[in-house]
């Protein structure tokens, strides 16, 4: 397989346009390229293309403050709004979908490991597929295509197995297909090493520009503002009389709004943002990239596929295909610009490399094509690789939506609409359980950046892999040990890790357990 990816590299790279030709290898510096190319996001504008002035000045007070226009901002002021909410503010410091969401690749599977999750996902899909065009007649950019789940082996195609018998119980179609069968839906695809497939007709991609316009039109209709070129600057937080920190007011560069409630739906930048109030919020940024194919013959209304054993996925994207994936060593975004907004990365070929070979093993033809683009931009990770939602331990009022490890568009429709209900009513309406940040984490752990890098960096490379019962992470641990955790480690004592403290789980006959 190295041969034929070095020579699918060098072929692209022939074939690329002059600013993404180079003699060396891509670097890994931070700085952001020049220019992105991608067909369906052109209109948008590059980083640090901000007018300076605010697209309207800020009020002097609002019900909720929505800080970050990107997938869970426009949505979460969407939803606050179709609940009658009044008096919605959306500040966004440069324009809409700036920083992460505009490069996203806009997947949407329905089916995931989890039954809240299920019906997050539907709720998105319903939104752009549905809601939004009767509610604005305008076309979000949802394009559905399917998607198609590879299994190489008898535990993933097991895995898919359980996935479907799920997604029966909230009525999304999919089906389990033979490598033979799979090879009929989709001809191109090399089936050799296929132990089978799970089929979901109804899966799609959407498009970041158009779904996040639309969103903002429906949302200043139902009476919400947003303003764009509208840096936060500073967070008051004042204590009431029982000792209670609470919001006050959002600073901006143009004006101070005073609010009794603030959502962070920042991104990357959410954690600078959290600083302004006092909040930790546990999220690192990544780099994270898929590269876009030239034409290929055959592959027009193919179903998007994602090979979790290669940890690469291939998305339709018109005659050609995006590739991309989780690769085991991420590369951290170290220095995290105030500036940065519709910037990219170069691309680091040595780390991208798995990817190419996952994709050329999945589909051959692949190996023969060239690369039109590069897409390399910053997305936020977390420790658990689930989001930050709901209410933050520290500030009454100022609520957490981000650290949505890439999957910020497939969800956003379902968690804005349950941090809308969280703020309106003090709860969610479904079990977020799972997503809550007052629940995850140790307070000791949350401003702790050894720890969230090392745990952040194991899920990330770990999004793809089988998740087996009573699995434990390897990253991040002994944290906290009681007295008697040497003692228990000689008795054969293999550990569990809940908040940060090694806990007994299970003992070993034998002895001492290997690692």
């Amino acid at each position: 397989m190295p041969h034929m990816s070095r020579a699918w590299r060098a072929a692209a790279l022939r074939r690329l346009p002059a600013p993404w030709r180079s003699p060396r290898p891509f670097s890994s510096a931070s700085g952001p390229t020049a220019k992105k190319s991608v067909p369906y996001q052109k209109t948008l504008q590059e980083e640090g293309s901000g007018s300076g002035e605010p697209s309207r000045a800020p009020p002097a007070s609002a019900q909720v403050v929505v800080v970050g226009g990107g997938s869970l901002g426009c949505q979460t002021t969407y939803h606050l709004a179709r609940m009658g909410v009044s008096g919605v503010v959306l500040l966004e410091r440069d324009r809409l979908t700036s920083g992460t969401t505009w490069h996203t690749a806009g997947l949407l599977w329905q089916l995931r490991p989890s039954d809240v999750e299920v019906e997050l996902l539907a709720h998105t899909r319903d939104v752009v597929s549905r809601d939004l065009p009767a509610e604005t007649g305008l076309h979000t950019g949802w394009v559905e295509n399917g998607g198609l789940f590879i299994a190489s082996n008898k535990q993933r195609l097991d895995e898919y197995k359980r996935l479907m018998s799920l997604g029966k119980v909230y009525g999304v179609e999919s089906h389990v297909l033979t490598p033979s069968q799979t090879k009929d839906l989709y001809p191109l695809m090399n089936i050799d090493d296929l132990y089978g497939t799970l089929y979901v007709p109804k899966d799609g991609t959407m498009d970041p520009a158009g779904t996040c316009s639309t969103l903002a039109r429906a949302a200043t209709a139902r009476g919400a503002t947003i303003i764009e070129n509208c840096p936060v600057t500073g967070i008051q937080v004042r204590t009431d009389d029982f000792g209670v920190k609470r919001v006050h007011a959002v600073e901006t560069a143009h004006g101070t709004i005073q609010t009794p409630c603030v959502v962070n739906c920042a991104g990357v930048w959410a954690r600078a943002l959290g600083r302004l109030a006092g909040v930790h919020v546990p999220l690192v940024g990544m780099h994270h990239a898929y590269v876009v194919t030239e034409r290929i013959e055959g592959i027009q209304n193919m179903p998007n596929v994602r090979d979790h054993d290669a940890s690469v996925y291939l998305r339709l994207q018109g005659d050609a295909l995006s590739v991309g994936g989780y690769e085991s060593n991420p590369i951290f975004w170290e220095e995290v610009s105030e500036k940065f907004a519709f910037g990219l990365f170069d691309l680091d070929w040595d780390v991208f490399m798995q990817h190419i070979e996952g994709a050329v093993n999945r589909v051959p033809v692949l190996e023969k094509t060239g690369i039109k683009s590069t897409v390399c931009g910053p997305e936020s990770f977390t420790a658990d690789h689930k989001p930050l939602m709901g209410e933050a331990p520290e500030v009454r009022g100022f609520f957490l939506g981000c650290g949505f490890n890439s999957a910020g568009m497939m969800l956003g429709g379902g968690c804005g609409r349950e941090l809308a209900h969280w703020i309106i009513h003090g709860r969610p309406e479904k079990d977020m359980y799972g997503y809550d940040i007052r629940q995850r984490f140790h307070h000791s752990l949350t401003d702790n950046n050894r720890w969230i890098r090392e745990r952040s960096h194991e899920s990330y490379a770990k999004n793809y892999s089988v998740v087996f019962p009573h699995d434990e992470p390897l990253a991040g641990r002994n944290m906290r040990k009681d007295p008697l955790h040497e003692e228990l480690l000689r008795q054969g004592c293999v550990f569990q890790e809940r908040h940060g403290w090694e806990r007994p789980g299970w003992f070993s006959p034998g002895g001492a357990a290997p690692v």
